[in-house]
């Protein structure tokens, strides 16, 4: 194997590791101030190293004024309202609840298919959705499905999480259009930019700048990691993977985003590794398989 394809798994495995490790380092940050602040925060990291990267890589290009509303739609959906909905979530979500669900996004990206650009739907998939579906009951209700309620769905958060997958599912559809037009990295600058522009009017519109004084030492490493490596460095890495490698090969690597966040939870918060965690967690990442084997 070449150097030049170690290099490349290396970035895939650092951008997977980086998001899972990410619902960790909220948490932290949560202990000091409120999610509005923390995905300010990030987003103001995270568009100024996309920023940095795309000039550098001579990818720069202006926007047609026709493209501002696809782009601003996209960076309230994928950056404002989604990491809102994380951010919440992780008030009462554990960490490594809200990353087992988080994984069943290509699930929704697959029915979202079927349903809006008329995909086909195998027998396998269908089991596959399935099989996720029942995984992610297993892991919210701690593997007691028989205290399944149709009033409760576990905890708050685990709602806020389960939406957020779908609401990523969304913007992975309507995404299309813009990579077949511009440069992944720089779509991703003005989708972030865009997202962070409507994050600072709920961001200063509710007063939250003085909530900034409020971070400790754990509180700005809970920031700066998600800032940097998640919405700076993973992005680009990430969308270097995609260029080198076939879309299995760099979507395989997802599967280990869920493991990191158990493994880096348990370490750092103390969340207990439960068998019906990972019962549910090993039959979320198969129906995940199983959808996309076709």
């Amino acid at each position: 194997m070449s150097n030049s394809k170690l290099f490349t798994y290396a970035e895939a495995l650092f951008a997977v590791s980086a998001w899972g490790t990410s619902f960790i380092a909220t948490k932290i940050a949560l202990v000091d101030i409120s999610p509005i602040t923390i995905v300010w925060l990030r987003f103001s990291m995270g568009v100024v190293i996309l920023g940095f990267v795309v000039a550098l890589r001579k990818q720069f290009s202006l926007l047609s004024k026709d493209e501002w509303p696809y782009f601003a739609l996209l960076g309230f959906l994928g950056i404002t309202f989604h990491q809102w909905l994380q951010s919440n979530a992780l008030q009462t979500s554990e960490a490594s609840t809200t990353a087992w669900i988080v994984s069943t996004t290509p699930v929704f990206m697959a029915l979202l298919g079927w349903i809006v650009l008329k995909e086909r739907l195998g027998w396998m998939m269908i089991l596959g959705i399935l099989l996720a579906f029942v995984g992610v009951l297993l892991v919210v209700y701690d593997g007691n499905l028989g205290s399944i309620s149709l009033r409760s769905f576990g905890k708050p958060g685990d709602i806020l999480v389960l939406i957020s997958a779908v609401n990523w599912a969304v913007v992975s559809v309507l995404s299309r259009r813009g990579l077949k037009a511009h440069p992944a990295g720089l779509m991703m600058f003005y989708v972030m930019s865009f997202g962070w522009l409507f994050t600072s009017i709920l961001f200063f519109a509710t007063q939250n700048v003085s909530e900034i004084d409020n971070l400790t030492f754990n509180g700005w490493m809970g920031v700066a990691f998600p800032g940097v490596c998640c919405s700076g460095l993973a992005y680009i890495d990430w969308s270097d993977a995609l260029k080198e490698l076939s879309t299995p090969q760099t979507g395989a690597f997802l599967y280990f985003e869920p493991l990191v966040a158990v493994v880096v939870a348990y370490f750092i918060l103390g969340e207990a590794i439960s068998p019906a965690s990972l019962g549910g967690g090993a039959v979320i990442l198969l129906g995940v398989w199983m959808v996309n084997k076709n």
